[in-house]
């Protein structure tokens, strides 16, 4: 066996040190902050122009009656207060501010809508599901929950990265000493 057929020993033979990762997990350290700082304003964008088509207050409303869980008053409050909510964690996953519990509370958001609009669909009910402001009855065949679904999925995937990974460039968390 030649000298460089056998393993080195010594210093040279200790493992890398913790804060240089190998080839692919130092990729992905690179990356990541980017992939997180996209998914966040991606994820900010989209709550942002929901929030807007939902206005004035009134389409909101129609939209969650249209679902039929709710007493008319519950409807109406939570009409009323979603945009208000879309937009609250919109304007906090742009400018990074408490960031994980922004998309934490964007993730759950995402959960609630699935339900509804699977809940509508198993009831037989015929309505757009009103993410962007347009709820309401439709015409039988003018339902796309199969596609509203698959969608609010991806803004949930995009809420778990963030959730998962939170440290991203352009983060107000970081002025704050947090996700370093």
């Amino acid at each position: 066996m030649d000298t460089e057929d056998r393993p080195a020993a010594g210093p040279a033979a200790a493992p890398a040190a913790p804060d240089r990762p190998p080839g692919t997990a130092r990729r992905l350290a690179a990356v990541q902050p980017w992939a997180t700082l996209a998914a966040r304003l991606a994820l900010a964008g989209v709550l942002a122009y929901a929030a807007a088509t939902k206005l004035p207050p009134a389409l909101s409303v129609q939209s969650v009656e249209a679902y039929q869980l709710f007493p008319p008053a519950v409807a109406e409050f939570i009409g009323l207060t979603l945009p208000l909510l879309e937009f609250a964690l919109a304007l906090l996953l742009v400018v990074g501010l408490a960031t994980r519990y922004a998309a934490a509370a964007t993730g759950l958001l995402m959960v609630v809508f699935i339900a509804g609009i699977v809940s509508a669909w198993a009831r037989g009910l015929s309505i757009d599901c009103g993410c962007f402001g347009t709820g309401g009855p439709v015409a039988p065949g003018e339902t796309a929950y199969g596609t509203d679904i698959a969608r609010d999925l991806v803004f949930l995937a995009l809420a778990v990265l963030i959730t998962v990974w939170p440290r991203s460039p352009l983060a107000l968390d970081r002025a704050f000493g947090l996700h370093r």
